[in-house]
């Protein structure tokens, strides 16, 4: 048994049914709204023509003023091919279209930026990045969206280098901020030092690279990465690039196996795939564990389970306590990204995003309770002061 005592009220399971589900969906989930009405004839005048050619005129003329006079600075375009949706998988363009627009109706109820979701009937690298430079002129930012790895790496790579504004692929990084988030508060609540977990991720791809990534840039320098086929270790010769040089920065020990052997005397297990984390491994666990089970709608490992091994428990999951949601993460990533005019979103705005998030948890912190609540409304204003205070120490 941990020391750390366990919460004494079970989670609930709800369950939703399908019609209610469907129905709320119905006729899509967004609409496009006037900042100002139309309701004269002098409004027309002002709002369309001729006064909007005035507008037009001035920005040919100085094209900064679009940052001021065009919607543009402060929209988000949401971005997927539809080759990772979820737990779905490769669905496409047309069925990933319900998630986009889950993810711009997000963005305006937790940051108030307006968003438009943008799903491509390609996976052709180029003809991403073509599309998306050509209309950039419409927006001002760019989140990406389920889109499969390891393309998705290149993909968030070229853009970046291509468009002159923020351009980050949630998958990756908004998971990254928010599981760093839960470490800072769950080593907390265990009485462990931050920089001495051993940490075991499963899942190599998107999320679980950027976790790795995020996790060494902090300090935690006993990170092992597990794919389909057991560790990444440098001894592997079937490795992609991505996973070969994250190999070569990982994995110190040398563990070679699978999660069992991996997982004896770790203290935290993140799990972002689809596998499994059998009973029997999690028992090989070091004392008051960490079980970050990530995986939606399934974890790896379900909860009750889990408590029998680990003193903090947390999956991607609503009906369960410390749900590890990117809604912690994005909107407010976006909103001080967006406010500062920063380019780029960085390294260090992503660290101080994730130490915003785990500040709000910090006055009532406990074993069920090591993030805030996704629908807490203090938690994308905190996380934009901090990235754009983050912006202004560059």
């Amino acid at each position: 048994m941990t020391s750390v005592q366990h919460p004494s009220t079970p989670p609930t399971h709800t369950t939703i049914p399908e019609a209610e589900i469907f129905a709320a969906h119905e006729g899509g989930k967004l609409s496009v709204g006037v900042t100002r009405p139309i309701e004269t004839t002098r409004d027309l005048s002002i709002a369309y023509t001729p006064g909007v050619a005035q507008v037009s005129r001035g920005i040919a003329a100085d094209p900064q003023l679009a940052t001021s006079h065009t919607w543009a600075s402060r929209l988000v375009a949401v971005v997927s091919d539809g080759t990772a949706v979820l737990g779905l998988g490769d669905i496409g363009a047309s069925a990933s279209l319900p998630v986009m627009e889950g993810k711009s109706a997000l963005f305006k109820t937790f940051a108030d930026l307006n968003s438009i979701p943008i799903v491509l009937n390609t996976t052709d690298t180029d003809e991403i990045v073509e599309t998306l430079v050509r209309i950039a002129p419409s927006f001002g930012a760019v989140n990406l969206e389920d889109i499969s790895a390891p393309r998705c790496f290149e993909l968030e790579r070229r853009l970046i280098e291509a468009l002159d504004m923020p351009v980050m692929h949630d998958d990756q990084h908004g998971t990254a901020v928010v599981v760093l988030a839960a470490l800072l508060g769950g080593s907390t609540v265990v009485g462990k030092d931050l920089a001495g977990l051993r940490v075991v991720i499963s899942g190599s791809g998107s999320a679980g690279v950027a976790v790795a990534e995020i996790l060494l840039a902090t300090g935690i320098t006993d990170v092992i990465v597990i794919d389909s086929k057991g560790t990444l270790h440098p001894d592997r010769a079937d490795l992609t690039g991505v996973k070969r040089d994250l190999a070569a920065r990982t994995n110190p020990r040398g563990i070679a196996g699978g999660t069992r052997e991996a997982l004896r005397d770790a203290d935290v297990f993140v799990g972002v795939s689809s596998s499994k984390l059998p009973e029997e491994h999690a028992a090989g666990m070091a004392e008051d564990a960490i079980i970050l089970a990530l995986s939606n709608p399934d974890p790896e490992i379900m909860p009750e389970v889990a408590a029998n091994y680990a003193a903090v428990i947390a999956t991607g999951r609503s009906d369960f306590p410390n749900q590890i949601n990117n809604v912690l993460a994005f909107p407010g990533i976006f909103r001080g990204a967006l406010d500062a005019g920063a380019r780029r979103i960085t390294l260090a705005m992503k660290l101080a995003a994730a130490r915003a998030i785990a500040d709000l948890a910090a006055p009532d912190l406990a074993a069920d309770r090591i993030v805030p609540s996704a629908l807490d409304p203090r938690v994308a204003p905190a996380v934009a002061a901090a990235v754009m205070a983050a912006v202004d120490a560059e």
